[in-house]
């Protein structure tokens, strides 16, 4: 593969009115990614990008996209889409298309972006127009598509962005289905922030001979953000988050839960200690989560409490501080929500809070990284992290119950699975042994005994019945 040595976006050699966009943007030097995929998207390439969140790939398929499509004279037709951009998130397309929108301003190409949880027949009244670009989710393009507002039939470029969480959430067949509708020749660009062999075989399917470009390996932050770890119980978190935030009034931070409930729980206990704050998480509208990220943009909030559903779908360069209250599940989800801050090769603050339950997830992120994070305060023994780890195996390996997985559809199917696998009870009804008969030596009873027991009633009445008989046939 070629080496592109170019330091300036004009060496691109892209249209006057993207530069000018560029440059009003404040765009000055390309991002390592940039500076290798544009070029090969300008020839025509298919791309497969390995690239961290924050490294500036948005512009990097977004730039020669725009020039591609601004070669083509007529305008699309009704319902027609020309670019289709998928991504996992609707925060995430949400910021792309606002990104894509500054790159076109003096280009006059549209732009529709098309997500869950807003008014479907307010994106079908804007694809009714024709769209050169489209960012969508897959679930709500499938939906537009089944109703017949959009064809792609003639979309020549498509771009997967974040493309290892499209799968983990579950999005591979929709994905391969909306393949299968687009037009012939296109050109693909795939970016991932990891490779799984899911990703490979997807790049097989969907890629044609493509570029492969690495810009940061899977697991590495951004060399310009310092990180920390408190250790700290859970119940005194929220007292040490409330002294970090008010060490720094003036800085905007993030700070990412691991629940719905427990994110909403902090941002109202924040607003109640005097702190402008909101929430993002699942529980809430598009319009309340749009809503929030407008007012954290604009300086509003200075606090934005977070799901994982924004950790890949905020950009934001003024973010400072990256609180993780809670430690992810995930080790690669602790990358992600870093990458919010340092972005554009600004510096930032990564945070951490380790409860004793949350040891072996630090040990799981410091092994992914390959880092010993800074311990900010407090300390874990050798003994007590010993014991949590081997609590955390012990749970690991124990049977399944119910009341363990709270709906969850995956969880479930293991469940049934494990059931499936116990060996089968038998439909017979045990019989319980008779105990032998007592003997002679043990205290058993006379054969001739009777048992001392009161007659039952029915018994009285019949007797007495006997006896009225009797006497009556003895009168006669």
């Amino acid at each position: 593969m070629k080496e592109y040595i170019l330091n300036k976006f004009e060496d691109f050699a892209l249209a006057p009115v993207i530069l000018r966009a560029v440059s009003e943007l404040g765009f000055d030097k390309p991002t390592p990614i940039q500076e290798q995929c544009i070029p090969l998207a300008l020839e025509g390439h298919d791309v497969m990008g390995l690239a961290q969140t924050g490294t500036g790939k948005t512009a990097a398929f977004g730039l020669p996209l725009s020039q591609h499509l601004m070669k083509v004279k007529d305008r699309p037709k009704a319902k027609e889409a020309r670019a289709l951009i998928l991504a996992p998130t609707r925060e995430l397309a949400n910021q792309i298309a606002e990104n894509l929108r500054a790159y076109v301003h003096h280009a006059h190409l549209r732009v529709n972006v098309v997500v869950g949880g807003a008014s479907i027949n307010v994106q079908r009244q804007k694809l009714g127009r024709g769209t050169d670009i489209l960012v969508a989710t897959p679930g709500r393009l499938m939906d537009l598509v089944e109703r017949k507002a959009v064809y792609l039939d003639m979309v020549r470029y498509l771009v997967l962005d974040e493309a290892d969480q499209m799968l983990d959430l579950g999005f591979i067949h929709v994905l391969k289905e909306i393949a299968s509708m687009l037009g012939e020749p296109r050109q693909t660009m795939l970016f991932s922030a990891t490779m799984p062999t899911q990703i490979k075989q997807l790049s097989k399917a969907f890629l044609n001979n493509p570029k492969t470009i690495s810009v940061s390996p899977p697991g590495k932050a951004a060399d310009k953000i310092a990180q920390s770890v408190h250790f700290i119980g859970n119940r005194t978190k929220a007292d040490l988050l409330k002294e970090c935030l008010a060490a720094n009034k003036d800085d905007i931070s993030l700070v990412f839960c691991r629940t719905k409930h427990g994110s909403e729980k902090l941002k109202k206990h924040l607003v109640e200690r005097g702190f402008k704050a909101g929430s993002i998480h699942g529980n809430k509208s598009q319009g309340q989560r749009d809503r929030a990220i407008r007012e954290f943009k604009s300086g509003e909030i200075k606090i934005l409490v977070a799901t994982d559903v924004a950790a890949r779908g905020i950009d934001i360069s003024g973010v400072s501080h990256v609180y993780n209250y809670d430690l992810p599940e995930v080790a690669e989800n602790y990358v992600h929500r870093i990458g919010r801050t340092a972005r554009a090769g600004r510096s930032g603050e990564a945070v951490a809070f380790c409860s004793p339950a949350e040891i072996g997830l630090l040990r799981a992120i410091e092994k992914l990284m390959g880092v010993d994070i800074k311990v900010a305060s407090g300390e874990m023994s050798e003994q007590e992290e010993k014991l949590n780890i081997g609590k955390k195996k012990r749970v690991r390996n124990r049977v399944k119950k119910k009341s363990d997985f709270r709906g969850d559809k995956r969880a479930k199917q293991a469940l049934k699975g494990a059931k499936e696998d116990r060996p089968a009870r038998s439909k017979h009804k045990k019989v319980r042994r008779k105990s032998s008969p007592p003997n002679a030596t043990q205290g058993a009873k006379p054969a001739g005994s009777k048992k001392s027991s009161k007659p039952s009633r029915k018994q009285r009445l019949r007797a007495r019945a006997n006896n009225a008989n009797k006497s009556a046939n003895k009168g006669a």
